[in-house]
C-alpha cells in the first residue's frame, strides 16, 4: 500500500457528477411519464355528476357512493361469457374504479360510506 494512499476511493470529476444527475433526472421523468401512461390513459373512464352540497349529509354520500357503483360496472362491464357470476378480473376492476373515484371526489363522508361498504362486503 501506498502510503499517500488513505483507503478513499476519489470523489468522480465535478463534470462526471453533473452527467450523472442529468442522466438520473432525465431517467426519472421517462419512468414517470411510462408509468402514467399505463395506469392513466389505459382506464376506462365515465364521468359522474353530483352537487357538492349533497355531501353534507349522510343519505347524500350514500346516494352518491351507489352511483359510483353503478358507473363502476358500465366501465367495467360483466362480458357474455358469464352471465350468471362476476369474474376476479371484473371484480378487481370495478373495486379499483370506485376506489379511484371516491378518492377524487375527497370528501370525508363519502369515505366512511366507503369504507363501510368495503369492510361489510
Amino acid at each position: 500500500m501506498n502510503s499517500n494512499d488513505t483507503g478513499r476511493i476519489p470523489a468522480p470529476n465535478p463534470k462526471v457528477k453533473i452527467a450523472m444527475i442529468v442522466c438520473g433526472i432525465i431517467g426519472a421523468a421517462f419512468i414517470g411519464a411510462a408509468s402514467a401512461a399505463t395506469t392513466d390513459d389505459d382506464v376506462p373512464r365515465t364521468t359522474v355528476r353530483y352537487n357538492p352540497q349533497s355531501l353534507d349529509t349522510e343519505s347524500g354520500a350514500r346516494a352518491l357512493y351507489s352511483r359510483l357503483v353503478k358507473a363502476a360496472a358500465e366501465v367495467c362491464p360483466q362480458g357474455s361469457e358469464s352471465p350468471h357470476w362476476i369474474t376476479a378480473q371484473v371484480r378487481e376492476c370495478r373495486a379499483q374504479a370506485l376506489a379511484r373515484a371516491v378518492f377524487q371526489v375527497n370528501n370525508p363522508r363519502l369515505a366512511a360510506v366507503y369504507a363501510a361498504s368495503s369492510r361489510s362486503g
